[in-house]
């Protein structure tokens, strides 16, 4: 739903308010774009999961399980910092309205038990 432009021009008087107070806080909070955010996560991801088997595999060559063990912490690390940004950075978390159509999916009906209304009290 679109702001008036009474409450459009209350929002940039609230904005300029803020930079004008704290631009520091300003800076900070002001949105960007996510997906840009999330890609480079899924980027460094990738890259701590190399450094991090080949930090495994100088453990073996080593023969040394301490830097072995750290290694696949490092490429766990990086594994989970992609896997939990991934869909950020596709695109897929953002919610929209609900599908409509032929092909949406049905909303649950009530169990055959259960009345499809609330009767009136008598």
């Amino acid at each position: 739903m679109p702001l008036s432009e009474h409450e459009q021009r209350l929002l940039e008087q609230i904005e300029r308010a803020l930079v004008d107070d704290d631009p520091k806080f300003a800076s900070t909070v002001r949105t960007g774009d996510r997906r840009q955010k999330a890609r480079r996560k899924v980027q460094l991801g990738a890259l701590l999961v190399v450094v991090g088997l080949g930090v495994m595999v100088s453990g073996v060559a080593l023969n040394n399980v301490v830097v072995g063990v750290l290694g696949s912490l490092i490429a766990f690390g990086g594994a989970a910092l992609g896997v939990l940004n991934y869909k950020a950075a596709t695109g897929a978390v953002e919610a929209g309205p609900a599908p409509t159509g032929p092909g949406a999916p049905r909303p649950a009906a009530a169990s055959p038990g259960s009345p499809a209304r609330p009767r009136a009290s008598r």
